[in-house]
C-alpha cells in the first residue's frame, strides 16, 4: 500500500516536472524536439540521479520505459498548449514547487524500499527533487535555480527528513507522506510568495588572500 502510494505521487511529479522542462523550452522558442528533451531531463532527471547513486538496476524508467513515454507525451502537449500560459515563468515555479515537494517525498520513500540508512534516504529524496530541475536549467540556458536567491534545496530538504522522521517513529505511510509534502510545498511557496531567501554570505573587510 506505501509502495502504491508513493508510485501514484511519482507518476504525478513526473508529469509535473515534465511540464516545467516543457515551459522552459516554450520561453526559449525550441521546436518540438527540445520541448520532448527537456520535458524528459527534468521528468526523469531527478530520479535517474537517484538510481545511479544508490546503485538500482536497471533504473526506473529503463524497467518502466512508460515513465519516458508519459514524459515525452507531456511535454508534446505542452506544445500546443504553452501559449495559453501568459506568465509562463510564474506558472513554472509553482509547477516546480509542487513537484520538487513531491519528489522530496518519493525520492526518501523509494530510497527506504531499497533499504537505504535514513540519512542516504533524506539525501536522495534532495537529489530527485532538485537534480532535475538543474539539469532543466542548464540545458535550457538558464543560470540553475538553486544558484540564485532562493529556498529551494532547503524545501527538499525539510520534506524528505519531515516523511523519513514520520515514517521512523510509526506514523502511517498516508500521513507521513502529506506531513511531508505540506512541508516542503508550505516553505517552497511561502519563500515564493514573500520572495525569501537565506542569508548570503557578505565578504568582510581586508586584504584579499591569494589562493
Amino acid at each position: 500500500m506505501v509502495q502504491q502510494l508513493i508510485s501514484l505521487l511519482d507518476w504525478f511529479g513526473i508529469c509535473i516536472f515534465s511540464v516545467t522542462g516543457a515551459l522552459v523550452a516554450s520561453r526559449k522558442e525550441m521546436d518540438i524536439v527540445g520541448f520532448a528533451l527537456l520535458g524528459s531531463v527534468t521528468g526523469i532527471g531527478g530520479g535517474t540521479i537517484r538510481d545511479v547513486l544508490l546503485g538500482v538496476q536497471p533504473i526506473f524508467w529503463v524497467a518502466q520505459p512508460a515513465y519516458l513515454v508519459a514524459c515525452v507525451l507531456v511535454a508534446l502537449a505542452t506544445f500546443f498548449v504553452a501559449h495559453i500560459l501568459h506568465h509562463r515563468y510564474r506558472s513554472l515555479l509553482w509547477l516546480d514547487a509542487v513537484g520538487l515537494a513531491l519528489f522530496a517525498v518519493t525520492g526518501a520513500g523509494n530510497a527506504l524500499a531499497h533499504g537505504a540508512h535514513p540519512i542516504i534516504a533524506v539525501a536522495m529524496g534532495v537529489a530527485s527533487a532538485t537534480f532535475g530541475g538543474i539539469i532543466r536549467d542548464i540545458l535550457g540556458g538558464e543560470s540553475p535555480i538553486i544558484l540564485r536567491q532562493e529556498i529551494y534545496i532547503t524545501a527538499a530538504l525539510v520534506g524528505a527528513l519531515v516523511y523519513v522522521l514520520l515514517t521512523g517513529v510509526g506514523v502511517s505511510a498516508d500521513g507521513a507522506v502529506f506531513a511531508g509534502f505540506i512541508a516542503a510545498f508550505g516553505l517552497r511557496a511561502t519563500a515564493l510568495y514573500w520572495r525569501l531567501s537565506l542569508p548570503r554570505y557578505r565578504a568582510r573587510g581586508g586584504a584579499d588572500e591569494p589562493y
